[in-house]
């Protein structure tokens, strides 16, 4: 794909919003990638049920460690790293082939290792009811990845 878009969970916790993140990354022709320790198996019926027949096709890297991943991300590869405690907006942001889009585990966030690696590159999602603390990780990445394919003209 000619936007390359790479989503990045760290720590995923919850199997069919993992799935449903890969699905995304399919429909999009995006690469996931996977930071553990994760929260289940990749062979849980509840990530396959989430992502159907789909997972086999999946451009999909897995890294051991937080550090791992760092270390193999290019250092001018564009990193845009979600978290609701962010004071500026993803749509504030302008989105460039190859971006990373990082987002983290369902209930922790990003860990702070990534957040203090990266300072100025944190963003979120508005929320417009603050009853609402937080939005489905697979909602959340599927809004991200559709407004940077929509700024990239594709």
């Amino acid at each position: 794909m000619p936007h390359n878009l790479q989503i990045v969970l760290v720590h995923p916790e919850i199997p069919h919003n993992t799935g449903s993140i890969g699905r995304t990354c399919l429909a999009t022709g995006s690469t996931l990638h996977l930071v553990e320790p994760l929260g289940f198996e990749i062979s849980d019926t509840k990530l396959k049920r989430a992502g159907l027949d789909y997972w086999q096709h999946l451009d999909c890297i897995r890294y051991k460690s937080l550090k791992q991943f760092l270390d193999s991300v290019p250092e001018e590869a564009p990193k845009v790293l979600f978290t609701k405690k962010a004071s500026t907006t993803f749509y504030e942001h302008r989105f460039t082939t190859g971006s990373y889009l990082i987002f983290g585990c369902e209930t922790k966030g990003l860990p702070q290792p990534i957040l203090q690696t990266y300072p100025d590159q944190h963003f979120k999602i508005p929320l417009y009811d603050p009853r609402v603390r937080s939005l489905n990780l697979a909602n959340a990445v599927g809004i991200a990845v559709y407004e940077a394919i929509r700024q990239m003209g594709y």
